[in-house]
């Protein structure tokens, strides 16, 4: 029998076993992670702006090198007085911010990105494509409604935002692909940042609804300097904010959201597309 007996100590088992699952892989990024990322988008937006502007203004001539500080001013301002130049710069600064995000929160959790549900990102497809058309009618419905709010707020004040100025100094050339990146990347980016990332942050704290509401509510106020900090444009903004958070919740998905949002932008900037051709 000693002459049969195998040690079998040292050999591989048959099955092997299976990998021990961390609770820490499904949980969502803490709180400041969250807001820590949703700060750096915006300031990639900032510095990205003045470094690219500062790139085309060389590239293109107005400014020369070594640069003075007064030179460097007086170029870049000479370079976006350019037909199609601001819209340039608003397309290269938001492609730069967003794909640098979605790429971070991509391979830093790349366990929530396809996950359906909170603490999931929710890139997949959603639970039924029915609500793929509610996106398509909040997308149209949101800025009708929040309009009329809007105006019953402001009295008769004019709201003014920074993509609507950007507008009526756009020639029809650079529009289309200005309305492209408008109504894709900055959705997309968006979504992922108040509705994947915060919202489920949020979620791990309180209720949905006192979730929904903070994250809408600070989505509502990251657009106030786009806004020109006129308050009464809030409202318009945190009912949009609140329709997508349902939508995130209820699909399954951030598609659905991102559909919508997409709309939403679509409508404003062709609108004020439409009436800086009617007032030139």
């Amino acid at each position: 029998m000693d002459a049969m007996y195998t040690d079998t100590s040292l050999l591989p088992p048959a099955i092997p076993p299976a990998p021990l699952v961390s609770s820490v892989t499904t949980r969502a990024p803490s709180l400041w992670t969250a807001l820590g990322l949703i700060v750096l988008y915006f300031i990639l937006q900032a510095v990205g702006s003045t470094l690219l502007a500062l790139i085309l203004a060389v590239t293109l001539g107005f400014v020369h090198l070594p640069p003075g500080v007064t030179q460097i001013g007086n170029g870049i301002d000479a370079m976006l007085e350019q037909p199609g130049m601001q819209a340039l710069l608003v397309m290269l600064t938001l492609s730069v911010a967003a794909l640098s995000i979605l790429l971070l929160a991509q391979r830093r959790w790349p366990h929530l990105w396809s996950l359906a549900q909170p603490p999931g990102f929710g890139f997949v497809r959603p639970s039924r494509l029915l609500y793929m058309a509610l996106a398509v009618a909040i997308g149209v419905a949101a800025p009708l409604l929040g309009a009329q709010l809007t105006e019953l707020l402001a009295h008769g004040q004019t709201v003014s935002q920074d993509i609507q100025q950007l507008g009526a100094n756009t020639p029809l050339a650079w529009r289309i692909p200005l309305v492209l990146v408008v109504v894709s990347l900055g959705p997309m980016v968006e979504e992922l940042l108040f509705r994947g990332v915060l919202l489920s942050t949020l979620l791990q704290r309180w209720g949905a609804g006192w979730a929904v509401v903070a994250s809408s509510l600070m989505f509502a106020l990251a657009h106030l300097p786009g806004l020109q900090w006129q308050w009464f444009g809030l409202p318009d903004l945190l009912l949009l904010a609140l329709l997508l958070a349902w939508l995130r919740l209820r699909s399954g998905s951030i598609w659905p959201g991102v559909l919508a949002h997409g709309i939403n932008n679509l409508l404003a900037v062709v609108a004020w597309f439409v009436v800086a051709h009617l007032s030139g």
